[in-house]
């Protein structure tokens, strides 16, 4: 049997890493994407304490060179004829309220979150149509079923790329192909610190939220963050099911938010919200 061959985007840092090694631990060949390669070196530390250095190949990929993903793929395809899993998980958060939100802000925002996974998922159908099988796994959130305030941007993305997904899983179910979306909570990753960005008005002392937000930052500074390997031994999982579901939701966060968004009226969930994030 042929060595399976997976693609995982983002995997300088946080669930992208982690998840590039646990896929080769179940003896994936991986090719572990990234904007940066000087920022490859966390990824490497970890694959050799891991002994799958040999099954990772670290490629230069950013999501958002759209005229340039063709030939990335292409590349691919040409180098290792196959490709069973794509990990669409390069992102990043931009926070700030939204009358504080330039609206290129917002786009660029949709762009690396919505528009780039699905560039990246598009380049590679036509390969797992060929095959007749593959796994798609996008890396939502749960802001992509249930929007918070100050993140109103991220989620927006978020749930773009959740409504996009579920047209796409039907579509392509009879082709052999499963897509899944993974919803996570609140882990310990850069997407909430290195690659988070502040809106360029969101503080600004003349903004009308700046006390608002201050109070919001105090709150999601104490808020504790989980270690993100259960996401990446999740999504190994997934890539090895034959018939996935469509929706995983992992964390105790995640859990909490979808079940108290499903149950509670809606005037008691925002006022519980307002009460909680202190924005009020």
């Amino acid at each position: 049997m042929a060595e399976k061959i997976a693609l995982v985007t983002g995997s300088s840092s946080g669930i992208g890493l982690l998840t590039a090694v646990e896929l080769a631990r179940a003896g994936f060949r991986v090719v572990a994407s990234m904007r940066d390669l000087g920022r490859r070196a966390r990824l490497d530390e970890a694959a050799t304490a891991a002994e799958v250095a040999g099954q990772i190949e670290v490629r230069r990929f950013d999501i958002t060179e759209f005229e340039r993903i063709g030939d990335f793929v292409a590349q691919l395809d040409r180098d290792y004829g196959r490709l069973d899993v794509l990990v669409n998980n390069a992102g990043f958060a931009v926070a700030g309220f939204a009358e504080d939100l330039l609206l290129e802000e917002l786009r660029q925002q949709f762009e690396t979150n919505f528009f780039g996974q699905v560039a990246v998922t598009r380049a590679v159908l036509p390969i797992m149509r060929r095959q007749r099988a593959g796994h798609i796994i996008l890396v939502s959130s749960i802001g992509g079923r249930v929007s918070a305030p100050v993140i109103g941007a991220y989620d927006a993305s978020k749930f773009a790329l959740e409504g996009w997904s579920e047209s796409l899983r039907i579509e392509t179910r009879s082709l052999g192909i499963r897509v899944v979306l993974v919803e996570p909570g609140s882990f310990q990753t850069d997407i909430w610190e290195r690659n988070v960005r502040v809106g360029s008005y969101a503080l600004d002392r003349n903004s009308p939220n700046h006390e608002r937000a201050g109070r919001f930052s105090a709150v999601v500074k104490k808020v504790r963050k989980a270690n993100p390997l259960p996401v990446a031994k999740l999504i190994a999982r997934i890539a090895q099911t034959p018939h996935p579901r469509l929706r995983y939701r992992v964390g105790f966060d995640a859990h909490l938010q979808f079940w108290l968004h499903t149950l509670l009226p809606w005037k008691v969930y925002e006022k519980l919200v307002i009460r909680a994030t202190k924005i009020g």
